[in-house]
């Protein structure tokens, strides 16, 4: 089978970026959210994205109307019929996941290949709950799709090989690289990741040192591009949060309770670099000032 048409279900930060990735790399991409709002800001923001490159000279003007004269904004899950593969990448909600692969069972058709963006949900559930079988793959892409070249592609015992190497070629044809891994909670990244974000907020809250410093040594440290809370602070608390909250549900280990600390920034509406703040001060974002917790 040979994948020509690509859905997105679920316009996000995330599913924006796949479906701009899927552009540039030659596929016909149908974007579907519900909300209006996030269609039209989806396509204005991948074309905005399309016009730097071309600024830059990284395309052409006419590689550019060309790669947009394949995108479709739609609000109706029925648009997505016709998809040789259609991506989920909705909010980390089994449930909402769950209507959203419900819908497209009765739309597409039994060729369809189906795949979620979760990062943290098993994907044994969603095949569960759907009756999906062997035809649903996880495929988890990191924010952001355009730039990071990393997909776990997740498997389950009920995953079709046949889906699965297609799948794998999908995210090749991406420019991006592929690591195949079973189905667990967080999978490979967010297993590891998440405990040691968590180990940084909570050494901040007992005095251990301050951000600047707590980042500073990890970045220099162990060469890491940022550290730790930074780093949180640009994949949202409020998501690190959830993420950690199902980390713990499912593996009863306390390194992936959610510190008091985040929580308490997110009850005051400080989700990090989206809202601007978090652990840091975000009114200019090319240099963030370190929050004083003192």
């Amino acid at each position: 089978m040979e994948i020509k048409k690509v859905g997105v279900a679920g316009l996000g930060a995330m599913g924006t970026g796949i479906a701009q990735v899927s552009l540039q790399s030659g596929y016909e991409v149908i974007a579907v959210d519900i909300d209006q709002t996030l269609v039209d800001r989806a396509v204005q923001q991948i074309e905005k994205s399309f016009l730097k490159m071309v600024r830059k000279e990284q395309i052409s003007p006419e590689k550019k109307d060309e790669s947009m004269s394949r995108l479709m904004g739609e609000t109706e899950m029925a648009a997505l019929k016709d998809c040789d593969l259609v991506i989920e990448a909705a909010f980390e909600d089994l449930e909402i996941k769950t209507k959203i692969f419900q819908s497209l069972e009765e739309i597409c058709s039994d060729k369809t290949i189906f795949a979620s963006n979760t990062s943290t949900l098993s994907i044994t559930d969603l095949v569960a709950r759907t009756g999906t079988g062997g035809r649903l793959v996880g495929l988890h892409f990191f924010n952001p799709p355009t730039v990071m070249k990393l997909v776990e592609v997740i498997k389950t015992i009920t995953t079709d090989d046949e889906v699965l190497k297609i799948a794998t070629d999908f995210v090749k044809s991406l420019n991006k690289i592929p690591v195949m891994t079973g189905d667990g909670a967080g999978f490979i990244v967010n297993r590891l990741l998440t405990p040691y974000l968590f180990d940084a907020m909570n050494a901040l809250a007992q005095g251990v040192a301050d951000v600047n410093d707590i980042d500073n040594a990890m970045a220099l440290g162990c060469g890491h591009p940022m550290g730790p809370l930074k780093l949180s602070d640009f994949i949202g608390l409020d998501i690190l949060i959830k993420g950690g909250t199902i980390l713990y549900e499912e593996y009863k280990d306390k390194r992936y309770a959610p510190p008091a600390i985040m929580k308490r920034l997110v009850a005051l509406g400080f989700t990090g670099f989206k809202s601007g703040s978090g652990f840091y001060d975000w009114s200019d974002p090319k240099h963030p000032v370190p929050r004083s917790f003192e």
